[in-house]
């Protein structure tokens, strides 16, 4: 696939992610009002939609049909709502402190706090509240069986033994004078980034019908994935350009935050990203269903320069 075509295919598979989740956002009226406002702006707000497209791409991988996409929105759906609420919570003031995301004022900052921690609560609520409307839509009682396993995916990637056990880790990491070890890291690394990406890719694949050689093997990529963005956010802190970040680099070094980089050093981190790619690259290649966009999707993300 060429580059022009996947920027393309990348930009209409976007679309098709904004159009379903138009579909499934909380209408703006009663007296909760004000909260489903910040939802939907936070949700709104832009971003790549890569989750529910690597969530997508899997299930077509693994053999799902495209008429079965009615049952499969849902989750595509909830996922984003899931990734946007970790956002909205990360910005809040005891977190991150950020005013600005993506050029436009972060939630809380339009809101206030307490709407913006509500709004993030709502998020997460709303985003099962979704996914479980897949079981309404399934055609089948063995659909039935791999919405609800894709259910439980989705729930334990996104709870304390995924992303918000990754937060703990990394929030507990910050107050922490010792240096940190290896497994600590990658612990951070592997729940707070890694396991959405896991969760897109296996739920993609459980609702497919994939066996669990599949699922596991997915499970594997998404870690590898996980790891190699997270340490290319690294090492773009160091080596990357401001103006193309959107984001001034060094501020790890200025915050004496630990990382990959300052743990393993520059061209170590460099070829793990590499050796973390060929391995994730390899996995797809072991699948017979179509892939060529998904391995071009995978790439881009663990080798972007901003």
């Amino acid at each position: 696939m060429g580059n022009s075509e996947f920027r393309v295919t990348l930009e209409n598979r976007a679309k098709e992610i904004n159009g379903i989740l138009e579909k499934y956002l909380p209408v703006e009226e009663g007296r909760q009002k004000t909260v489903i406002e910040a939802m939907n702006y936070s949700v709104r707000a832009g971003g790549k939609r890569l989750r529910p497209i690597l969530m997508w791409e899997a299930f077509l991988m693994c053999g799902g049909r495209e008429e079965e996409r009615e049952s499969v929105e849902p989750f595509l759906a909830a996922i984003e709502m899931i990734h946007t609420y970790s956002l909205v919570h990360d910005d809040l003031p005891a977190m991150d402190n950020d005013e600005y995301r993506r050029g436009r004022k972060t939630t809380w900052s339009v809101y206030g706090e307490a709407m913006g921690i509500l709004a993030g609560d709502g998020l997460l609520n709303y985003a099962f509240e979704t996914a479980a409307k897949s079981f309404l839509r399934c055609p089948s009682q063995e659909h039935m069986g791999r919405a609800a396993a894709a259910f439980v995916t989705l729930s334990r990637k996104a709870g304390i033994y995924g992303m918000i056990g990754g937060q703990t880790a990394d929030i507990e990491a910050e107050g922490q004078s010792a240096p940190l070890s290896e497994e600590q890291l990658l612990f951070i690394h592997e729940h707070k980034t890694a396991a959405l990406i896991q969760a897109a890719m296996t739920v993609g694949a459980i609702l497919a019908g994939a066996g669990q050689e599949q699922i596991d093997a997915l499970e594997k990529c998404g870690y590898n994935v996980g790891i190699a963005f997270q340490i290319q956010d690294d090492i773009l802190d160091v080596t990357g350009d401001s103006a193309e970040l959107g984001k001034p680099v060094g501020s790890d070094a200025q915050n004496g935050k630990q990382t990959y980089v300052t743990w393993k050093g520059l061209e170590q981190a460099r070829e793990d990203v590499t050796a973390l790619s060929d391995e994730a690259v390899r996995i797809l290649d072991g699948f017979t269903g179509e892939h060529s966009f998904l391995k071009e999707l995978i790439l881009s993300l663990i080798h972007r320069t901003k």
